[in-house]
C-alpha cells in the first residue's frame, strides 16, 4: 500500500502556477469566480451544525479548521477573518510561501504548513476542508483515512470535486481547458474524478454520517456559479463524525 497521498507531478504542476494564486484575472480566475459560492455554502453548513450566530463578531472563534490543499490560501483567509483558528496545509512549499506572504500582508494569523494530512500527529480539528484536492491525490482511500483520523468527534469534513461523467469530461476538460482556456491544459485527469456515491461509500467505512450533497453549476449568462441539484459536473459533499 502506498501510504503517501502526494502526487509529485501534481505538486510540480501547481508549484509552477503558485505566483498566480491571488491574481483574479490570472490562471486561477475560475477559482476566484467559484470561491464565493463554495465559501457561502461552507459558512452556512458549519454555522448550522455548530449553532453559530453569524451576526456576532468573529463567530467562528471557537473552531479549529484545517484547509487541506490550501494552495495560496483563498479559503483559509476568509475563515481566519471569521475568527477560526485556521491551519492550511499543502504539499507544495512554493504554494505555502505564497500563502504565508499574502496572509502577512493581510495581517492574518494562519498556521500554514508544507505537509500532508498523514503528517499531522496528536492534533484534531472541528472542520476539515478538502476542496478541489481529492482528484489530485494519490491513494484516495489513504487520503480519506488520514483526514478522518484527525477530525474531532462531531466534526465536519467537506469534499468538493468533479463527478466522473461524460458531461464532466466535455465541460470540465474539453470545454474549460481546451476550448475556453479557463484552466491550463492538463489541470485535471478525468480518470481521477469521483462519483458522489463513490466518496459516500468510502467515507461510510469510517462510520461517518453523510449529511448533504449539492451540485454547483456555472451560469454563463450571469457569469457566476450557483448551488444546484445538478451534480453532473461539480459537487460538494460533507459528513459528520460520530
Amino acid at each position: 500500500m502506498n501510504n503517501n497521498t502526494a502526487n509529485q507531478k501534481e505538486i510540480e504542476k501547481f508549484s509552477k502556477l503558485s505566483s498566480e494564486w491571488w491574481n483574479p484575472k490570472g490562471k486561477f480566475k475560475p477559482l476566484h469566480k467559484f470561491n464565493p459560492i463554495r465559501q457561502e455554502y461552507l459558512v452556512d453548513q458549519i454555522s448550522r451544525n455548530y449553532k453559530i450566530d453569524l451576526t456576532k463578531k468573529l463567530p467562528f472563534q471557537n473552531l479549529k479548521i484545517l484547509d487541506v490543499g490550501c494552495g495560496g490560501g483563498l479559503l483559509s483567509e476568509p475563515f481566519a477573518r471569521l475568527g477560526a483558528k485556521t491551519t492550511g496545509i499543502d504539499a507544495s512549499s512554493t504554494n505555502i510561501e505564497v500563502a504565508k506572504y499574502h496572509a502577512s500582508e493581510m495581517g492574518l494569523n494562519i498556521d500554514y504548513r508544507c505537509c500532508k494530512p498523514e503528517d499531522i500527529q496528536n492534533e484534531t480539528f472541528d472542520v476539515i476542508l478538502c476542496m478541489e484536492i481529492i482528484e489530485h491525490v494519490d491513494n484516495v482511500d489513504f487520503f480519506i483515512e488520514s483526514c478522518v483520523k484527525i477530525l474531532k468527534k462531531n466534526g465536519l469534513i467537506f469534499f468538493a470535486t468533479l463527478n466522473k461523467t461524460i458531461k464532466s469530461y466535455f465541460l470540465a476538460i474539453v470545454g474549460a481547458e481546451y476550448i475556453l482556456r479557463w484552466l491550463p491544459i492538463g489541470t485535471h485527469d478525468w480518470h481521477k474524478f469521483l462519483k458522489p456515491q463513490t466518496i459516500i461509500n468510502k467515507i461510510s467505512k469510517h462510520y461517518l454520517n453523510h449529511e448533504n450533497t449539492t451540485g454547483v453549476v456555472f451560469n454563463p449568462f450571469l457569469n457566476q456559479w450557483k448551488l444546484s441539484d445538478d451534480t453532473d459536473v461539480n459537487y460538494i459533499v460533507f459528513f459528520k463524525k460520530n
